[in-house]
């Protein structure tokens, strides 16, 4: 069972050269396994009911090794909290969210922050849904789907140029077809993520507990589960759709999309 079952992540893998020789010499120890995607998710639920500031702990790390050559994926914790709560911040006036995070909280979860302000996160997370824009940064051949020891997953991966040309396709789709806008304007900081980081690097999309939700969803409507998922698929045929001017496809693959990951959406609900 994941700790954390309602969570995709979107993570970049920097080869080892891209960091400081103290962060080499530390991850060149670890082992290339699962084992910390369980570890990584252990520690935020610990700090649920624990608080403590993620910048004044060691931060782990997850590793790749490809054609003999180590990649790495850092958590980011400490930016990534500051990051959540800077956004949490601004979706509310000033004078409501105190009720909801109390200033004691804020300042455990702001400690250090100094660190990391200027620091980039090498993993985006969602809860719940994956943005379609995730799926464009991929093809079908790049994903792996199965099942371990916490149940079914699904994970693709492929390098950072091409997650950047496909996305860079698919901002030229979307402005041509609807100009400036938040659509727009989301493809654009996603490009801009992408390009913060080494040449050489890879992408990972990773499910995480959301395959299981929507391998009950799509087996609940008598499919194939995981085998039936066509969400990169979708995405793709409505990029083409807008690309080629045709508005009805384009729309088709979208629906398709949207409606496959409304139904995991729904979980949320039912817990």
């Amino acid at each position: 069972m994941r700790p954390t079952p309602y969570v995709a992540s979107l993570r970049v893998y920097e080869p080892l050269s891209a960091f400081e020789p103290a962060d080499r010499l530390r991850w060149m120890q670890l082992e290339a396994t699962t084992q910390t995607i369980q570890e990584e998710q252990s520690r935020a639920l610990q700090r649920v009911i624990f608080p403590e500031s993620p910048a004044l702990r060691l931060d782990g790390a997850h590793v790749l090794d490809i054609e003999g050559a180590r990649y790495v994926s850092p958590w980011s914790t400490a930016t990534r909290c500051w990051s959540a709560l800077e956004t949490f911040k601004l979706s509310m006036p000033s004078s409501v969210s105190p009720m909801f995070l109390p200033p004691a909280m804020e300042e455990v979860i702001s400690a250090g922050v100094d660190f990391v302000e200027n620091k980039v996160p090498h993993i985006l997370t969602e809860t719940w849904i994956i943005p379609p824009r995730w799926f464009s940064l991929f093809i079908p051949e790049e994903r792996v789907r199965g099942a371990n020891p916490e149940g079914v997953f699904t994970v693709m991966r492929t390098s950072i140029a091409h997650a950047i040309s496909r996305a860079e396709t698919t901002h030229a789709s979307v402005a041509g077809a609807f100009g400036e806008g938040p659509v727009e304007e989301e493809i654009q900081d996603l490009i801009d993520w992408l390009k913060m980081f080494h040449p050489q690097s890879f992408l990972e999309l990773d499910y995480g507990g959301l395959a299981g939700y929507l391998e009950k969803s799509l087996k609940d409507l008598g499919e194939d589960g995981l085998d039936a998922d066509t969400s990169i698929e979708d995405v793709l045929m409505s990029i083409g759709g807008l690309a080629s001017g045709d508005g009805a496809v384009a729309g088709r693959g979208y629906e398709r999309l949207v409606t496959r990951w409304r139904r995991v959406a729904a979980f949320e609900q039912a817990m």
